[in-house]
């Protein structure tokens, strides 16, 4: 074969752009989740790219490329020219372009499930379903569109991959959605869903940025081989690749402004997601004006598809990759056979007056791979729910993955928090190596402040303990910081053991006027108590004084509302 030089560049171009994705995945994903879980989901984000890097070298691409059977391809070895030939190779592109090509695709599509999974989710579990998803899981849907299987036999197009690639993350993402079950916290004991904000938008921001500016590698670098006619194309895939995103984006914010009147941040974001991953399967062959409207539509299909996913179905999906690229994978795949101008397919779309085959064989093809995604994911996280497990503990829930799966206690270490208030220790007596006030009568008890310092995973009971003995007034600050036991520093950093580990805590504290002391630090004890390190400290103190600032009221009375 005679290599063109400038579509060999092109296409390396495209995949360094692509593999640059993998970064704006995981300032997404890191955003939109918890602190506590941004080391996590930015490591599962890095991890998910090597493994799959490696099986698909292995394996992946023979089953994907190894062959034209209809429903798989031939596994004859690891993946080199010696072995596969050059039989599956564009005009003019080298076996090792293509290769490395094909493999930041198969990457992308394992990196989509690790937001839906976060914050909850075992490290290996997510390890075991990146190897899968690269290995076998991908590779076989792809060989029947991009692999000449049964459905490129048919005339199925998908471009870039609003199938191929998204709608195989966004069913894998489903599933395990589904089966891990929602946070801790997500849903009311009613069902109603309750608001689990990330913890930087700007960080989010960035990750679409990003995502944005490697989507035009994705789309324009799957134009190939760049010559003749094809050079044109390319500047009409970047064109409606860019305008169907802003669309998506433009839609999905008007959208949520006119419904929960302010313009969303995070669903602005996913409208603009939407609106690349729909324009994906047919950004050669659909009108610009044309793409307009798939992202149009790719932006209310996302923000219809979020709050079903989550107040109807309720799975807890806290990036949206269920809606932005399932949903919007299955809108662009129907959309090319709406909308196609036929160069590039067997006939124009349903709209355009071709008539209803392509438009057919696109509905099926969506709807086939969707189930056989779903199916394999959800076979496969079954099997790991019963070996080795999927979910983590709730109390390494609480605490933070960072900490409990990586044993990195802060992702950020120099953001601390800190209400810089200290009040002396008040002097009390001991009663059975407790400290207690002296006296067990709430008429005469002075005003006292309870600070409680413990793990984030007994807060909900403690609360509600504290709620049963009428202590209703609290005031919650996330911690870090370490007793005695220097944050149990058996825990390492970069292989050496930490001298100081400081550990992820919630300081509560309470009020006291009418209650006796004794009777909230008896409550607190029992409800932090396991009788092991770390179960927290209770500190009491004095109050000289108090005012309330609507009323002027001073002393006890500013501690009681008039209407009891």
């Amino acid at each position: 074969m005679e290599y063109s030089a400038v579509s060999t560049i092109w296409i390396m171009v495209g995949t360094v752009l692509i593999f640059f994705m993998q970064a704006g995945f995981a300032m997404l994903e890191t955003g939109m989740t918890r602190v506590k879980n941004a080391g996590n989901i930015a490591m599962k984000n890095l991890v998910d790219y090597c493994i799959g890097s490696v099986t698909f070298w292995l394996i992946g691409f023979g089953i994907m490329y190894g062959g034209d059977g209809a429903v798989l391809g031939k596994i004859k070895g690891v993946a080199m020219e010696s072995v596969y030939g050059g039989g599956m190779l564009p005009d003019g592109i080298p076996f090792w372009a293509f290769l490395i090509f094909q493999t930041v695709f198969a990457a992308t599509a394992a990196t989509i499930v690790s937001g839906a999974m976060a914050a909850r989710t075992k490290f290996a579990a997510y390890c075991i379903y990146s190897l899968m998803i690269s290995l076998v899981i991908y590779p076989i849907s792809g060989h029947w569109i991009w692999g000449d299987g049964w459905l490129a036999q048919l005339g199925f197009h998908d471009l870039a991959g609003s199938t191929v690639v998204h709608m195989v993350g966004g069913a894998a993402a489903f599933a395990g959605a589904w089966m891990l079950g929602p946070r801790i916290g997500k849903y009311s004991r009613s069902g109603k869903s309750k608001k689990i904000p990330g913890h930087s938008m700007p960080l989010s921001v960035l990750g679409i940025f990003i995502l944005w500016f490697g989507w035009f590698g994705f789309n324009g670098s799957s134009v190939l081989p760049l010559t003749g006619d094809t050079v044109s194309l390319v500047g009409k895939v970047f064109c409606n690749t860019n305008l169907s995103a802003a669309a998506g984006a433009v839609t999905a914010m008007c959208i949520s402004w006119a419904w929960k009147k302010k313009p969303d941040i995070a669903m602005t974001l996913n409208g603009a997601l939407a609106g690349l991953v729909s324009i994906t399967a047919g950004a050669d062959v659909i009108s610009t004006p044309l793409a307009v409207l798939v992202g149009i539509v790719a932006g209310a299909i996302v923000v219809g598809g979020m709050h079903f996913i989550e107040n109807v179905v309720k799975i807890d999906d806290p990036v949206g990759a269920i809606a932005a690229h399932g949903f919007g994978g299955l809108w662009g795949t129907v959309a090319v056979g709406l909308f196609s101008d036929g160069t590039a397919t067997k006939t124009k779309g349903l709209l355009l007056g071709g008539g209803g085959y392509q438009c057919g064989i696109q509905i099926l093809g969506g709807i086939v791979v969707f189930l056989y995604v779903f199916a394999a994911s959800a076979l496969l996280f079954k099997i790991v729910q019963k070996t080795i497990g999927l979910r983590v503990s709730a109390e390494d829930e609480m605490d933070g993955l960072d900490i409990s799966e990586h044993g990195f206690s802060n992702t950020y270490t120099e953001v601390l928090s800190s209400d810089g208030i200290s009040a002396p220790m008040m002097n009390v007596p001991k009663i059975d190596g407790k400290v207690f006030d002296s006296t067990e009568n709430a008429e005469n008890l002075n005003i006292s402040k309870v600070v409680i310092i413990a793990r984030k995973n007994k807060l909900d009971a403690l609360l509600h303990a504290m709620n049963d003995i009428n202590v209703t007034g609290v005031t919650i600050t996330d911690v870090t910081g370490y007793g005695i036991q220097k944050g149990n520093n058996d825990k390492y950093y970069r292989s050496s053991d930490a001298d100081l580990n400081l550990l992820p805590k919630v300081k509560v504290e309470v009020i006291v006027s009418t209650v006796p002391v004794s009777r909230v630090v008896e409550t607190a004890e029992k409800v932090l108590y396991s009788g092991n390190y770390g179960d927290g400290k209770i500190f009491v103190y004095d109050v000289k004084n108090v005012v309330k600032v609507r009323t002027g009221e001073v002393g006890r009375e500013a501690l009681i509302d008039e209407s009891k």
